[in-house]
């Protein structure tokens, strides 16, 4: 076994969602991530074939998890409970919170939390985390004289732009691997830019001044941002926001003074609790949890009049609750997700049970991930040696939107390997020459098959040049 650092992507290198990324170093490993593809089902889904997984061997040391979006830990319910999962304070709060509310919702059993900008040390390995405008962090990685970093889910149009701003005024130096997502290409043109969240708050402000019954937005309430956006446009237009159960419990999860909740400093925020979810608190035993909401609940009886004031964050199966109430005359639903769940039979409903209605439909939203334009600026602040593309459909477009030419340079190895019909990815790092030749060797007698990195998408001349190779 090598001393140097090796890499394997599990998955995630011509996928969005299902982002997993091995690292092993000393004997010792650790896993960032552990996504469900967003076209797959948990229980038809196998874990990648880690050690320590699948044989108790003591090598693993623990799961980091970037951010709390189901394509990053949608696989995490799967692990032994005895592994312990590295995650920021306010992600575990908010999967703790949501977890009962959400089908195959989660929470680590043993959880470690870390904070941005303190390092901390497992094995081998020094890991730094790096507050990101998604919800989530960054991570560098040190190891056997090599720096790793992996970019999670970044943009630089959210409310938190100002933390991509810093990153890129003050980036990690002498990075040797990049591993960056690009989920934004295939999407946009190079210059096409997305909407500011600070855009998004004034279509929605339109819409709620020119809307003459309740304003209705399916948004994911851990969409942060975009709550935001919801409850200043609402403010702005004179109306109050409302939110169900769970959205009012992973707002309090934040801890956050200056988001919106349904507490006594926001008179405006109030909770509706519909009916389906009512039965649904009784049954789970946590119909306790509303009594949190006493004075600051809008009961099915008072919803009429209280409709014309109103926004309502709201799930696409709270609309027939809402018509049974008699609220929908005059209202506007806005989509304010990603429209490719419209396609999918739970959007094609909604969109048919809003035209059933008569209520006027409307999509306002901005991606959550960031745009060619910012992808660019990130890889250049950063200036690795070696940039890997992650998260993304569209690995062969990074050379042409993001990398100037000649300055990515070349890597000491890329080797592609197969296991249990399985695509993965491994590069090994090493400090010097020699220890790179004896490593080649030490993969060339693995029982693992090595194969063309084109199979990958790659484009990539051998296994010993880089995958954009000048």
């Amino acid at each position: 076994m090598s001393d140097g650092l090796q890499i394997f992507i599990h998955r995630g290198t011509k996928q969005i969602g299902g982002s997993c990324v091995e690292m092993q170093c000393a004997g010792k490993r650790i896993v960032v991530d552990l996504g469900l593809p967003l076209d797959a089902e948990l229980e038809a889904t196998e874990l990648p074939n880690i050690p320590s997984v699948h044989n108790n061997d003591g090598s693993l040391l623990g799961f980091l998890l970037s951010h709390g979006h189901r394509d990053h830990w949608g696989l995490l319910p799967k692990l032994p409970s005895s592994i312990d999962v590295y995650l920021g304070r306010k992600t575990l709060s908010i999967m703790t919170a949501a977890a009962s509310f959400i089908p195959g919702g989660y929470a680590p059993v043993k959880s470690v939390t870390f904070e941005d900008g303190k390092p901390f040390n497992l094995g081998p390995f020094t890991i730094t985390p790096n507050l990101m405008d998604h919800s989530g962090f960054d991570v560098l990685i040190e190891a056997g004289g090599k720096r790793v970093y992996y970019s999670g889910d970044i943009r630089g149009h959210g409310r938190k732009a100002a933390l991509f701003e810093r990153f890129i005024k003050s980036p990690p130096r002498d990075i040797d691997v990049l591993l960056m997502e690009g989920s934004s290409l295939g999407r946009l043109r190079t210059e096409e830019r997305f909407e500011t969240e600070s855009e998004i708050e004034s279509r929605l402000l339109d819409v709620m001044s020119s809307t003459g019954g309740i304003v209705l937005v399916a948004c994911s309430a851990q969409n942060i941002d975009r709550v935001v956006s919801v409850y200043r446009a609402a403010k702005r237009s004179g109306r109050q926001m409302l939110v169900d159960a769970y959205a009012a419990e992973v707002l309090k999860a934040t801890d956050t003074k200056s988001i919106p909740k349904p507490t006594a400093e926001w008179p405006d925020v109030k909770v509706y609790i519909p009916q389906a979810q009512r039965r649904f608190l009784k049954e789970k035993n946590i119909a306790a949890l509303v009594d949190n909401y006493k004075g600051r609940r809008v009961f099915p009886e008072a919803l009429p009049s209280e409709a014309a004031r109103s926004v309502m964050i709201i799930r696409p199966w709270m609309l027939h609750d809402l018509a049974r109430a008699g609220i929908l005359e005059g209202s506007t639903a806005i989509w304010s997700q990603w429209d490719g769940y419209l396609k999918e039979e739970a959007g094609i409903k909604f969109v048919e049970a809003c035209a059933a209605a008569s209520v006027k439909f409307e999509t306002i939203h901005t991606s959550g991930h960031a745009d060619p334009r910012d992808l660019k600026r990130y890889s250049e602040a950063i200036r690795p040696k070696k940039l890997v593309p992650i998260h993304t459909f569209h690995p062969d477009q990074f050379e042409r939107a993001i990398c100037q030419r000649g300055a990515i340079q070349r890597w000491r190895m890329v080797r592609c390997i197969r296991l249990k019909s399985k695509w993965e990815t491994q590069w090994t790092l090493h400090s010097d020459r020699s220890s790179a030749s004896s490593a080649r060797k030490t993969c060339g007698s693995s029982k693992r098959q090595p194969l063309d990195p084109k199979a990958l998408g790659f484009e990539t001349r051998s296994v010993t040049r880089s995958f954009f190779s000048h």
